[in-house]
């Protein structure tokens, strides 16, 4: 049996309940001698060394230039993969030859794992930027593939028919009847797909790269900072869950228009 939802003032206590109980484990652990605190950071050690990071350099860059470098990564790859996935969804929804042409690649293709992709890129690219945008790209392509592909095939037929009958040509018709239909689908696989190029954003700059978050860590982890690299997974994180807020408010914005 479904439990009732719980109201917004219980919601943000129970979410406080939890993250004072994580802290305040984590500050225990640090503080009780098990291990070094070099090892293992005390959250405020973490804090210091995150507001430091942010204006002194370290690895060449300050935080937010390691940030910046991971961000333009992200975007090239990220809307790679939507100017290829959205287009080619729609292709195979609407033509079965190119759905029968493409699937059994992609079937091959999205279940390596977007990592298993580094040493190719490394090969290819060094540690220039296209290792990380193809890595990015392997990452959040499939989800907005699969996505559009749902979407479209779930559109109501009369709907193709009518247009049909109008006289709209294969064009108009996938994008005036089924993008339109679809994009509930594609926006939802969009926040998928942000989150996959995101993790594999960072996984590529562990090895191909020359700034960037990932980067930094592995420089902090060389420079034995355990303080240094959970600064940077404190900022992986944070930007992670800024990306999902504003792509599920534009997700809530459509479906509010579309009185879903």
């Amino acid at each position: 049996m479904l439990q009732p939802r719980l109201d917004a003032g219980r919601y943000w206590a129970l979410t406080a309940v939890g993250a004072v109980g994580f802290l305040a484990l984590w500050s225990a652990a640090a503080m009780s001698g098990i291990t070094s605190r070099e090892f293992l950071p005390t959250p405020w050690d973490v804090v210091a060394r995150f507001a430091r990071l942010v204006v002194e350099p370290f690895a060449g860059f300050t935080l937010f230039e390691h940030l910046l470098s991971s961000f333009k990564r992200f975007g090239m790859g990220f809307v790679l993969a939507v100017l290829v996935g959205i287009p080619l969804g729609l292709l195979m929804a609407w033509f079965r030859w190119v759905d029968r042409i493409v699937a059994p690649c992609f079937e091959a293709v999205r279940f390596i794992a977007p990592i298993a992709w580094v040493p190719f890129a490394a090969l290819w690219f060094g540690t220039g930027i296209g290792g990380p945008v193809l890595i990015i790209f392997m990452g959040a392509f499939p989800p907005v593939l699969i996505n559009t592909y749902r979407g479209a095939k779930q559109v109501d037929r009369k709907y193709i028919e009518a247009a049909q009958m109008l006289g709209a040509s294969s064009l108009r018709s996938m994008t005036q009847v089924l993008l339109p239909a679809a994009v509930p689908s594609i926006v939802a696989g969009l926040r998928i797909s942000a989150g996959l190029g995101w993790q594999s954003l960072v996984g590529a700059e562990l090895i191909v790269a020359s700034s960037g978050v990932g980067y930094l860590m592995v420089k902090g982890q060389a420079a034995v900072s355990t303080a240094t690299v959970m600064s940077g997974m404190l900022a992986i994180g944070v930007v992670g869950i800024l990306i999902d807020v504003a792509l599920r408010r534009v997700q809530q914005v459509i479906e509010t228009r579309r009185g879903v």
